[in-house]
């Protein structure tokens, strides 16, 4: 039974041929989009929403607790604009590429506090203890 094909070829193909990347191709197979998701964290409430129902896409970051956009293929545009109409405060917007950077940079310039936790300049609450 013969081959269809010949599997030198393989060891014979040019560098020429391969696709010239741009850098903006879904690294995991994902769609390619004209716009990218960002999300505002300063406005962000730390309700979780988008990243319930977008997971692929939005997560809460650890350390303050509010959401952040984690891959811009995660998930598809309807499920990614379905999480947008979830938010309660509108902190999540599709922007294009170029603004991302700049977005992050002013973000990254902010002192954002923790979410759920006192607030420095707010002493936490104490209840009266209970008179024996």
């Amino acid at each position: 039974m013969a081959l269809a094909f010949d599997p030198s070829a393989a060891y014979q193909a040019s560098g020429d041929q391969q696709e010239q990347r741009t850098g903006r191709e879904p690294v995991l197979g994902g769609e390619l989009r004209e716009k990218a998701v960002w999300v505002d964290e300063a406005v962000c409430i730390g309700c979780r929403y988008c990243a319930h129902v977008a997971s692929n896409t939005f997560a809460i970051e650890p350390n303050l607790g509010r959401s952040r956009a984690i891959r811009q293929d995660g998930d598809s545009s309807d499920c990614i604009q379905e999480a947008i109409d979830t938010c309660p405060v509108d902190c999540i917007h599709w922007v294009g590429f170029e603004e991302l950077e700049p977005l992050r940079e002013r973000l990254d310039g902010m002192e954002l506090l923790p979410l759920g936790l006192p607030s420095p300049a707010r002493p936490r609450r104490q209840r009266p203890r209970a008179s024996s």
